[in-house]
């Protein structure tokens, strides 16, 4: 089978041949229909997550089909249609598993990470770890749900109930998708991109939020939340000082550049700074019973498997509205 395969941090990704992978127990063999491409692979291939498998299979936003299925599985028949997402695998004995929060198990296991993922023809995933896909999505539309729509999902729910005004800072694959949960729900959505992004800006206005303007700019009013999925330090005092009393700053990346300084007034009056970390199969079940409810529509440039550096190359520069998108 075709992959493409990164040997090291910091290199190019190279297209190999490899072999179809066989399915252990608990495991299902998937051919890749599509797959996306996101912001923690180029964490990955820029050296800012440690200790990644290598060689390795990047990808972690896989829409597959099922070739076989191993020893023990129920759950998937050949034929099925699946998505994988980025918690890949929990031990489910620690003390974070036995308390519902596998997505912070010691042991865990990542797809495109810490195991090969869908940058490829096949692949491998545990049945267990993986999701039915609404058949109101194709396969390339239904890929960002997998990790945008899932860490977009956990980002506004950790939010808190009762919220009326909305920011999202980095408006991305993640945000272009919570965006119209948000929306759909009632809430007023307010979004900050890159200074001078007027693309992205009037692309947010397109899916209805009611602002757009830069990371630079106050709000016209008070946030009760502010969701960020820019990896940039700076925003947080920014989105404290944007928030109105009792308000909550939500970091949903996987890295982020340091937080400066601030003064304790930005976060005085009860207002909350937390973060999210990976995901747990219960945000998967909620978020794709709404996905299936909620007629979301994820924007997507597709690319052919071998283009996956092209692809890379685009998502880093900004020249990506929504998900790029791998295709096999």
């Amino acid at each position: 089978m075709k992959a493409m395969l990164l040997t090291r941090p910091g290199a190019t990704l190279e297209c190999v041949e490899l072999p179809s992978p066989r399915p252990g127990p608990g495991e299902i063999r998937l051919k890749v229909l599509a797959c996306a491409v996101c912001r923690t692979d180029l964490h990955v291939i820029d050296g800012e997550l440690p200790h990644p498998k290598l060689p390795l299979v990047l990808g972690h936003e896989i829409v597959g089909r099922v070739l076989e299925v191993g020893e023990g599985v129920t759950r998937f028949r050949v034929g099925d249609r699946v998505g994988v997402p980025w918690l890949g695998g929990a031990c489910g004995t620690c003390r974070y598993c036995r308390r519902g929060q596998e997505n912070l198990c010691e042991s865990a296991i990542f797809t495109g990470y810490t195991r090969d993922g869908g940058f490829a023809e096949e692949t491998l995933a545990d049945a267990r770890f993986c999701f039915p896909i609404p058949g109101r999505y194709g396969d390339a539309e239904a890929t960002p749900l997998l990790c945008a729509g899932l860490i977009g999902w956990r980002t506004y729910a950790k939010a808190g109930a009762n919220l009326e005004r909305v920011g999202i800072y980095g408006f991305g694959a993640a945000a272009h998708l919570i965006a119209q949960v948000a929306i759909h729900q009632g809430k007023r959505i307010y979004a900050f991109t890159r200074p001078g992004d007027v693309a992205a800006q009037e692309f947010a206005r397109r899916l209805g939020a009611c602002w757009a303007g830069g990371s630079d700019e106050p709000p016209p009013e008070p946030l009760d939340a502010a969701l960020i999925f820019a990896p940039v330090g700076e925003l947080v005092p920014q989105a404290l000082r944007a928030t109105d009393k009792g308000g909550t700053v939500v970091c949903g990346g996987i890295h982020m550049s340091d937080i400066p300084s601030f003064p304790y007034r930005w976060l005085w009056e009860e207002r909350t700074l937390t973060s999210v970390a990976n995901l747990t199969r219960a945000d998967g079940e909620a978020f794709m019973k709404l996905a299936a409810e909620v007629p979301l529509h994820p924007a997507v440039t597709c690319y052919p498997l071998t283009a996956a550096n092209e692809a890379i190359a685009d998502l880093r520069a900004g020249r990506v509205n929504g998900a790029a998108v791998l295709i096999p």
